[in-house]
């Protein structure tokens, strides 16, 4: 089957037409072919559900890590600014020691953000590839009790 994105809209390109058609000739005794594509549909957009998470929280990713990027590089900025300023008091190593444990503490902080982030998109792409599951098993119960 050749789609062209020009002339076919999203509801005309269907995967499974070809395959049913070819199905439906058959015409296997017990077998409800209708049911069997609408369950394989609903595996496809059940996978397309997951990926959709996946990519927004990949993308969530990215946009987290650039911030916390631009962050570390203006955090850098600016002590290289304080390490350049002369300090009489001899406050500087004092106050060194006080910048490097910020970032250290930013650095634990921005590391638990990105990982809860990924650890929330495993659990959604999770929970609906296992509700898919749970209904697909459901499905196929009920096709067999039908027969």
């Amino acid at each position: 089957m050749t789609v062209n994105p020009k002339t076919d809209s999203a509801a005309d390109v269907n995967p499974f037409r070809d395959l049913t058609k070819t199905f439906e000739q058959f015409k296997m005794p017990g077998v409800d072919t209708k049911a069997f594509f609408d369950a394989r549909r609903k595996d496809v957009e059940a996978l397309v559900a997951a990926n959709k998470v996946t990519y927004e929280a990949l993308q969530a990713l990215a946009k987290t890590q650039t911030d916390m990027l631009t962050q570390a590089m203006q955090g850098m900025q600016e002590s290289a600014k304080g390490a350049m300023a002369v300090d009489t008091k001899g406050g500087d190593k004092t106050r060194h020691a006080e910048v490097a444990q910020k970032a250290w503490q930013k650095m634990l902080a921005d590391m638990k953000q990105l990982a809860e982030i990924v650890t929330k998109a495993q659990v959604e792409a999770m929970a609906g590839l296992t509700q898919r599951a749970k209904d697909s098993i459901d499905e196929m119960k009920g096709a067999a009790h039908t027969k």
